[in-house]
């Protein structure tokens, strides 16, 4: 090891402050969907998650982590190559170039021993690793398939958290001694449809769950956009979302069309009573439905996490492996009456961010400062010593987790969702987020909406062209323009029309 730290010395990579030259092992665990207000530890009132807890309490917890394009192919793609959506080739569902540079090939290139485990959903296979095991696609979360360059195997009676966990700490054990590794241990979990293993389901199964405070959102002032959605827990949910029994003998495509059924009654056995809801209370049964199997899937997520740590512990590991836990983006929980994620909203757009370093993050540290999923990967290379290359666009957060936040560092983040209608008809949107506000440009609709975040943090009423909102317009319109440059998306719209009597940053900014 002293030899390689040394050959990287002499070919110019500096190895980072508070990094041993011991070089850390990393292992970066993401589970997909998993809202940052399902973890207790950022605040949940809904769930207790112990083990992520334990990486809060013992490292730090970020605040203000975002994903650039909340959606969970191109969060991936901009993960791996530390690029936003317009560069890395993936603004929607499309296929992942493998011969792009990511994270795993600069690694493996700076002498780490790479692996990546579980969810990959990228639509090519893995390149950069000495090791993978994936999923095929969105993956089963029963009798899972997972395969490699060679064959694939199905774990038949197992729970897809569980076998995802087993393969990770299976090969940990068997790894190269003489390299540090990167692991890459991402889990389907908690992703629609949302199936927990049988043990989790019973925890939560008479479990009554706290509807959120905008569950009812009328969405008055806001755009047409959000009226339009087709992610609403009352309206949109399927026969198999909501685990409906099926009438005894239906199979194949006439089965598969009864679950994708969104029921606007169901009968339900209350008190030894049949029951048909409809309405208000057929709602609120979807929801308590929905959550409960989604924290079933989050529970046994927590549980399988605090297994690595365990393991850990065990073998020595734990005082110089940095491991970091997030998820692909935010997700719906029943806020603004919807599941899925997408739009820029607060719930959609927050990335949970832990992180745990015994060597060089202290215990119980917290941040606020404003970080973005680009900034993953310089993040995991600056850590292991390795030159973060100028192809990248995030930034690396070391010295923020060492509690060394610059004072340069970003006073705000660019947005933007692509995929219209795509599913859930979600409209395509870009927009800016400071400390204090946020700007969103549905440009298609010609629609825009401002939020006050320290007065409205539930992003209900809408300031847009308000009275008094002129100058604070004005300076987020220039912000967004300057941010949507600044990482070079510079595409213009044409069939964009400023608001009337609105000129200067509004023009400019769509192509005008």
């Amino acid at each position: 090891m002293l030899r390689l730290i040394i050959a990287l010395l002499l070919v110019g990579v500096t190895v980072p402050r508070g990094v041993a030259a011991d070089r850390p092992n990393i292992i970066f665990i993401m589970s997909d969907d998993h809202a940052a207000h399902a973890i207790s530890a950022y605040g949940s009132r809904i769930n207790r998650t112990p083990h992520l807890d334990r990486l809060a309490r013992e490292g730090m917890l970020m605040q203000n982590v975002f994903a650039t394009n909340s959606i969970c192919t191109p969060s991936r793609a901009t993960i791996l190559t530390g690029q936003y959506s317009h560069l890395n080739g993936v603004p929607v569902f499309n296929r992942f170039d493998r011969s792009r540079q990511t994270v795993a090939h600069l690694l493996q290139g700076g002498g780490y021993h790479t692996a990546m485990i579980g969810k990959w959903h990228l639509g090519s296979d893995p390149a950069g690793f000495d090791h993978w095991e994936i999923l095929p696609g969105q993956g089963a979360y029963v009798d899972p398939v997972l395969y490699t360059a060679t064959g694939e195997r199905t774990y038949s009676g197992r729970y897809v958290t569980d076998v995802v966990t087993d393969l990770a700490i299976e090969h940990l054990k068997g790894r190269p001694r003489n390299q540090p590794f990167f692991m890459m241990l991402h889990h389907k979990a908690p992703h629609r449809p949302w199936d927990p293993d049988t043990a989790h389901r019973a925890q939560f199964a008479d479990r009554w769950i706290p509807e959120p405070d905008t569950f009812w959102d009328a969405y008055t002032t806001r755009s047409d956009a959000l009226r339009e959605n087709e992610q609403r827990v009352a309206d949109d949910l399927t026969r198999r979302d909501l685990k409906v029994q099926p009438p005894p003998g239906l199979e194949g495509k006439a089965l598969t069309e009864w679950l994708a059924v969104k029921p606007d009654s169901v009968v339900v056995s209350r008190d030894g009573q049949t029951v048909t809801l409809s309405g208000e209370a057929l709602a609120r049964w979807k929801y308590q439905r929905y959550m409960q199997d989604y924290l079933a899937t989050v529970q046994s997520l927590d549980d399988n996490i605090g297994r690595v740590l365990a393991f850990l512990e065990e073998a020595g590991l734990a005082q110089n492996t940095i491991v970091v836990y997030t998820s692909d983006q935010g997700f719906f929980l029943g806020d603004h009456g919807m599941y899925d994620k997408r739009f820029m909203y607060e719930e959609s757009l927050r990335m949970p961010f832990l992180a745990r370093w015994p060597a060089g993050i202290a215990a119980g540290s917290r941040s606020d400062a404003i970080a973005i999923n680009a900034d993953f990967a310089p993040t995991f290379l600056e850590a292991a010593g390795v030159p973060v290359p100028p192809g990248m666009q995030g930034r690396s957060l070391l010295p923020i987790l060492q509690g060394r936040t610059p004072p340069d560092w970003r006073t705000s983040m660019y947005y933007r969702y692509y995929h219209d209608p795509g599913h859930h008809n979600t409209r395509a949107h870009y927009g800016v987020r400071t400390q204090t506000h946020k700007l969103i440009s549905y440009w298609k609709k010609k629609q825009w909406e401002l939020f006050d975040l320290v007065n409205d943090p539930h992003e209900l009423h809408n300031l847009y062209g308000q009275p008094g909102q002129e100058k604070l317009q004005e300076a987020l319109e220039a912000e967004l323009l300057r941010l949507k440059r600044s990482v070079g998306d510079e595409d213009q719209f044409a069939d964009e029309q400023p608001p009337a009597g609105v000129d200067g940053p509004v023009g400019k900014l769509r192509g005008k």
